[in-house]
């Protein structure tokens, strides 16, 4: 059990080390992706908006 927790601990100080090379990249491709996504869902929405209104379903 030792042996794994040693383990673990080797692997998430990998991990942080990789982080610390990558400086601000991580952060950067976190708010873009959610800029990118934000802005196909208010396209997404916009085109169900306008369906439900010629429809007639929209309130």
């Amino acid at each position: 059990m030792t042996e794994f927790i040693y383990w673990l601990g080797d692997m998430f100080n990998a991990f942080f080390r990789l982080f610390e090379k990558l400086e601000n990249l991580p952060n950067y491709l976190i708010v873009i992706t959610g800029f990118v996504g934000l802005f196909f869902w208010l396209n997404t929405q916009v085109k169900f908006n306008k369906k439900a209104q010629e429809q007639g379903t929209l309130k």
